[in-house]
């Protein structure tokens, strides 16, 4: 029971119904060092990671293998910690939809 397991817990209950049925899950990853919401969209993992410290919230394609210049994730947007829970919620999936990662 981590500050941010309990940020991400409260944001993923308060997620709108596109972004409920793409199967959002609270994830820790250890390795990389975050706690988020990982979705299951049309193109592969999205994580809305948690902010440590002072860091904003990260929305993070995470990619099956390696591009050609070995990345594995592609950060596509950060949000300022100046929203609560429902406005991450809000905006993560109205910008997952926009983009048609949602259906």
């Amino acid at each position: 029971m981590t500050r941010q397991a309990i940020l991400a817990r409260a944001i993923a209950g308060l997620m709108s119904l596109p972004g409920r049925r793409a199967q959002a899950a609270i994830v820790h990853n250890n390795d990389a060092d975050y706690t988020g919401i990982r979705f299951a969209t049309k193109a592969g993992w999205i994580v809305l990671e948690m902010p440590t410290g002072d860091q904003p919230y990260r929305l993070v394609h995470e990619l099956p293998e390696p591009d050609e210049h070995g990345r594995t994730e592609v950060e596509m947007r950060r949000f300022p910690q100046i929203y609560k829970p429902h406005g991450i919620a809000h905006i993560t999936t109205e910008f997952l939809l926009a983009r048609g990662f949602l259906a």
